[in-house]
């Protein structure tokens, strides 16, 4: 199966990029290639690292980006060692970061990697296949309080309780193993006439991927270190697609342009903590008409952009 070509918010992630020719670049979330084929075209004697945990989505970024192996370097890791991997490469500074957030076209529409609903298969949702924990594993084995919790605030589903009752009903019977038995206990906690509105299982499939991969706290500890390893007037691109998500990136952007910690009513500041960079974006970016119309998936995205100092 290939990567579908489309990478959200393409055209406005390049341009607030500003790449420049000789520039060392990363994009820490491969997936298909998108953005990294956008900025291999515009360097000449710099370099892009491409970094995904998904061995598939390297293989893939690998084939795409054929025509600039030149000036591209492939890692399987998790964006959060960047740093580390970039050290081991010899780098300690970068002219720009791309994140884009989430899952790929290509894992949604994988059938067997378990990230939809559409599609019947295992309970999954490994964005690293090398990890041991799976959505089966959440599913069944999470106290009922704990799916309450994840399904609430990493799904915002009104119906949280309810599901993750019913879940915890069906599997005293036997495990819950696949992603249309899931859908169908999840079809029978939510009232009929509150089906109306996508489906039913969309919030909770959402949560329970966002806690088997351990995206929000991975994304919590990995900004100050991108901020932190990009050159002065270097810019952090971050496409998120979840209220908590962009959250957490416009407080750690927020914090980065203005660290000090002084109380308000000191005159002058003397807790010494430097500003790493500017907010460029003090309101995120959003995807035009265009792209809404042609991609569904880009409703939530929204780009945040740092530059450092």
């Amino acid at each position: 199966m290939e990567f579908r070509h489309y990478s959200v918010l393409l055209e406005e992630t390049i341009e607030q990029l500003q790449v420049k020719p000789e520039g060392i670049y990363v994009d820490g979330t491969l997936g298909g290639g998108g953005h990294a084929l956008e900025v291999c075209k515009r360097l000449t004697q710099g370099c892009l690292y491409g970094i995904d945990q998904d061995g598939e989505a390297i293989a893939a970024a690998r084939e795409r980006l054929a025509a600039f192996s030149d000036r591209t370097t492939f890692l399987r890791d998790n964006y959060c060692n960047m740093k580390a991997a970039l050290s081991a490469e010899g780098v300690q500074r970068v002219d720009g970061i791309v994140i884009d957030l989430g899952v790929s076209s290509y894992q949604f529409d994988n059938e067997e990697r378990g990230f939809s609903y559409r599609f019947d298969a295992p309970l999954d949702m490994r964005m690293d296949r090398r990890q041991t924990v799976t959505a089966r594993d959440i599913v069944n084995a999470y106290p009922e309080g704990e799916l309450y919790r994840i399904i609430r605030d990493y799904g915002e589903d009104r119906f949280a309780k309810n599901i993750a009752k019913h879940i915890a009903k069906a599997r005293a019977d036997k495990p819950i193993e696949t992603t249309f038995e899931l859908n169908e206990i999840i079809r029978g906690a939510i009232p009929a006439k509150m089906r109306q509105n996508g489906h039913p299982s969309k919030q909770t499939f959402q949560a329970i991927r966002i806690e088997c991969n351990r995206e929000l706290e991975v994304l919590k500890d990995s900004l100050d270190d991108f901020i932190e390893i990009l050159n002065p007037g270097g810019r952090l691109c971050v496409i998120t697609f979840h209220s908590l998500e962009d959250r957490i990136v416009k407080t750690a952007f927020k914090r980065n342009e203005n660290p000090c910690t002084c109380p308000p009513e000191f005159p002058v500041c003397v807790c010494g903590k430097i500003s790493k960079g500017t907010m460029v974006t003090k309101k995120p970016i959003f995807p035009g008409e265009r792209e809404l119309q042609e991609n569904s998936r880009s409703k939530s995205a929204k780009l945040r952009v740092f530059e450092r100092r």
